[in-house]
């Protein structure tokens, strides 16, 4: 599902003629399989978030390669790319991004109206996936009248319902309490199961990293050698 072949990338701050170039990862290699639940870990400023944003396509890597579900991303240019996403990766944030003034239903449904689909078939997609993730009487509420859980859960939604195969998570139980934290892995362990979903997740909890079938430790921007569980 994801191959990542070689990757470096650096940050460059200051003025245009006195940048200062700081490498955040350097030379990364691994690979995904389809169906996996892959977890990434690693202290604050390790450079798994910037990992995370490159195989997402929202920046661009200063070398390597990356290979999703077959298709070499880094050869997509930013419209390709955005077009590709759409129908391949879901995302769940840390912090749920959902749009305040849209109710749960409508922010389910908001990626199937940029796929360009009929009303009815929206409909019908966005009231099954809220049953899914167990939201079905809560559709006209907004994320204000929700629980940290159920935000959390209209964003698992959002990620499902245009049918992509693989789902990036940054810090998905970072808001959340313990309890609300158990619930979601069990969840996302039985999507995995269920559905077959690829899902990619970085985080630093230990809880959250053993949901995984393997685990990748990045120390410094590089793959920690032996890391790959």
């Amino acid at each position: 599902m994801i191959e990542v072949k070689n990757l470096s990338h650096a940050f460059r701050i200051g003025k245009k003629d006195k940048k200062t170039s700081i490498p955040v990862l350097k030379d990364v290699s691994f690979s995904v399989n389809q169906g996996e639940i892959v977890t990434i870990v690693g202290r604050s400023g390790s450079g798994k978030s910037t990992l995370l944003n490159l195989i997402a396509g929202f920046i661009s890597p200063d070398s390597g390669e990356i290979w999703i579900d077959d298709v070499k991303a880094t050869s997509l240019n930013e419209t390709k790319f955005a077009d590709f996403r759409l129908n391949h990766i879901g995302f769940i944030f840390q912090s749920f991004q959902l749009i305040p003034s849209m109710t749960a239903y409508e922010n389910i449904e908001l990626p199937l109206i940029l796929k360009g689909l009929g009303e009815m078939e929206r409909r019908e997609k966005a009231l099954a996936v809220l049953a899914k993730v167990g939201l079905a009487e809560y559709g006209d509420h907004y994320p204000s009248e929700l629980s940290g859980g159920q935000q959390q859960r209209v964003s698992i939604a959002r990620a499902l319902v245009a049918g992509a195969p693989l789902i990036l998570a940054d810090e998905p139980t970072g808001s959340l309490d313990s309890e609300t934290e158990q619930d979601l892995l069990k969840f996302i362990k039985q999507l995995n199961q269920e559905m077959k979903i690829t899902f990619l997740i970085i985080t630093h909890d230990e809880k959250v990293a053993e949901i995984g079938n393997r685990t990748i430790e990045i120390v410094d921007g590089q793959i920690l050698e032996g890391a790959l569980i």
